[in-house]
């Protein structure tokens, strides 16, 4: 992806959002442009006109990271956007002779040690991907979650090929929306900290090119984090699911997540994971005994 371009699309964006009455700033005459002009951005952050106008353009090679702390600040930046931001920066200050297209190499074989610790996890569903949101490991409970993905033909399973390409999906995820929104920008998050990373990019082509709505959601320039919160499932075997989850990073492999999911005691969800439980444990049987 082209820095500048991803810096000049960001600011203006984010500049987009921000209300002159948000910003404590007296609003007179027509206003040609939504949100704040350039101007009054300059005059809040503390910079000149000129200055960030060069930010604006996708310079952003030399600048501190007091400035941008002050510009986040102005653009009512949350922590996923002025992280967003700041990698931005950091890529700007590096120098084109250092920048390299990092090659697809083969994920890392899964530790045993941590499949075991997955499959320790008896009551609730979890998964661990990378930040191309390839799957990598689950335990059974997981597995059998998940598995209208990883029964896509496609490999390696990849969740947001499965949303954006297959028609299933919208199935699958009743908040389709809301979870295609968060899919694109904790991608979009993941690019700026890597954006010569080939898979990762070679994935967000692919699904641009083949996917409107992808695609629309990619030129929005949402960023966000993707920690915790609600999601809900309609799975074909056990039907509708409501599971809240925590995502944890682990650091012996930097760019994997685990996802934990879990439901509220003695709720329908509570008592259909158990009963997805039980239709695991009998497929793993199953397919322990064939030859």
């Amino acid at each position: 992806m082209d820095s500048r371009t991803e810096v000049r699309e960001f600011l203006r964006s984010r500049r987009a959002k921000v209300t002159p009455d948000q910003a404590g700033l007296p609003v007179s005459g027509h206003r040609r442009v939504p949100g704040l002009r350039r101007e009054e951005v300059a005059l809040l952050a503390g910079v000149s006109v000129d200055y960030y106008a060069r930010l604006e353009r996708g310079d952003l090679a030399g600048v501190s990271d007091e400035i941008l702390d002050s510009i986040a600040g102005v653009l009512r930046l949350d922590d996923a956007e002025t992280t967003h931001l700041l990698n931005l920066a950091r890529e700007a200050r590096t120098s084109p002779s250092r920048r390299r297209r990092a090659a697809v190499r083969p994920e890392p074989q899964i530790r045993p040690s941590l499949q075991r610790f997955l499959d320790a996890i008896t009551g609730a569903p979890t998964w661990v991907r990378n930040e191309r949101m390839d799957f990598i490991a689950a335990n059974p409970l997981g597995r059998a979650l998940y598995a209208p993905i990883l029964e896509d033909p496609v490999r390696p399973a990849n969740n947001a090929r499965y949303f954006f390409l297959n028609p299933d999906a919208t199935t699958f995820y009743p908040d389709w929306d809301r979870n295609a929104d968060d899919i694109v920008a904790t991608l979009r998050g993941y690019a700026g900290r890597k954006p010569h990373d080939k898979g990762l990019t070679d994935l967000i082509g692919e699904l641009a090119t083949r996917s409107e709505d992808f695609r629309t959601r990619w030129a929005a320039q949402n960023v966000r984090f993707h920690r915790t919160g609600l999601k809900r499932i309609h799975h074909p075997v056990v039907g509708d699911l409501e599971l809240s989850y925590e995502a944890m990073e682990l650091p012996a492999n930097p760019g994997w997540t685990m996802f934990s999911y879990t439901a509220e005691p003695n709720s329908p969800t509570d008592e259909r994971l158990r009963l997805l439980a039980s239709y695991a444990a009998t497929v793993e049987a199953e397919t322990a005994d064939k030859p």
